[in-house]
């Protein structure tokens, strides 16, 4: 289906939001999988992902996953393309070079460019959805979320004949290199459009979107994005798959503890978890949530719950796994140890992630896609 199909197709939208998080982007893979079958017994064996979903967004690791979706690959062959290269794209950088970076970019661009393809744009008619990925423009300090829809104010094709640069021209593999240039991990990404002078982009994990599903909503219904597709629980689907938390509760903390060093290492983690755990609440509070884990003790899982939006502007699911202790062992995974499957890097425990993948995804059942 071309891009100008899924503008003018008419019936229920289903949107799909993917978190960032490095090699950790196994889990949402796992759910993937299992969407992708339980869609398959009704549409048949050559029914991928971008042929169930209108809008396709992702930050991180998260854009990878979404832009392959895009490009109509099925749930087996990103998973295979995840556990082919996910070592190789964890590329110890030199030792004089980890003072700056943790990690070369030279294999993963080279692996983007092999599987995206070189000379392929983000307005490209390869590209089978509306695709939408999240970085961050350093050089501007703002958050960057880039779509290829040809509405939107910098996409428009008028704006070549005005001599203006379009950001449908710019590279596909760059913008998800870009999304994936998590700071101390990756070096930045240089992108140039047109005449401006070079932006310096990195990971959109490090914004407030690192989980984009309310961000995909509002860009899919907003006026300024000129989509203006209908919203209702019966006309929109937000399916939002995470990669795994692993909040750090420190019962034990004690004041004097809180110096800086320590808040130089907690406070950005925590400022993503609470981002992430923000995007989930307004999606349920203005969504009719079918299937979410709880969000804390004070508002549960929201599943029923009224909100300040009566009736509700979409249905909406959210897949994710918390990665602790007590998680693992309420869930069947006490041989997993948590510190395994927490980092972003952990590419030495990709069949674990992938356990942990397949148990979040036990819990997608068909009820959860009624009515889309």
């Amino acid at each position: 289906m071309a891009i100008e199909q899924v503008l003018e197709k008419k019936g229920p939208r289903r949107l799909l939001a993917l978190d960032g998080g490095g090699i950790r982007g196994l889990i949402t893979v796992e759910v993937l999988a299992q969407i992708e079958d339980l869609l398959r017994r009704d549409r048949g064996d050559d029914f991928v992902l971008a042929d169930g979903f209108d809008y396709v967004a992702g930050t991180s690791t998260g854009a990878i996953i979404a832009t392959c979706i895009s490009l109509g690959m099925s749930v087996g062959q990103i998973r295979q393309f995840y556990r082919d290269s996910g070592t190789e794209m964890f590329d110890k950088a030199s030792l004089l070079r980890r003072f700056r970076t943790k990690y070369e970019d030279a294999r993963l661009a080279a692996k983007l460019k092999g599987v995206l393809g070189e000379d392929v744009t983000l307005g490209s008619e390869r590209l089978r959805t509306l695709l939408m990925m999240v970085m961050r423009n350093a050089t501007t300090d703002s958050p960057w979320p880039l779509s290829n829809n040809p509405n939107a104010m910098y996409n428009l094709a008028s704006r070549r004949e005005q001599g203006k640069a379009c950001n449908l021209d710019l590279p596909l593999w760059q913008l998800v290199r870009a999304s994936t240039a998590a700071p101390t991990y990756f070096p930045p990404e240089v992108i140039h459009a047109g005449g401006h002078e070079p932006f310096i982009m990195v990971d959109g994990g490090v914004t407030t979107y690192n989980n984009p599903a309310f961000l995909l909503f509002l860009m899919a219904t907003a006026e300024p994005y000129r989509l203006y597709w209908p919203t209702g629980a019966d006309k929109m689907l937000v399916v939002s798959i995470g990669t795994g938390t692993s909040p750090k509760a420190n019962a034990d903390l004690e004041p004097e503890e809180m110096n800086l060093v320590y808040n130089a290492s907690s406070i950005p983690s925590a400022l993503m978890f609470a981002a992430l755990n923000e995007q989930d609440m307004l999606c349920r509070v203005f969504g009719d949530c079918r299937h979410g884990d709880v969000l804390d003790r004070e508002i549960g899982t929201l599943i029923g719950a009224k909100g300040p939006a009566e009736p509700k502007l979409f249905t909406y699911l959210r897949y994710n796994a918390e990665l602790t202790r007590e998680w693992l062992d309420e869930n069947g995974l006490s041989h997993i140890n948590p510190r395994d499957v927490q980092r972003l890097d952990s590419t030495a425990h990709m069949d674990e992630l992938a356990t942990v993948g397949r148990r979040v995804a036990s819990q997608v059942v068909p009820q959860h896609f009624e009515g889309f």
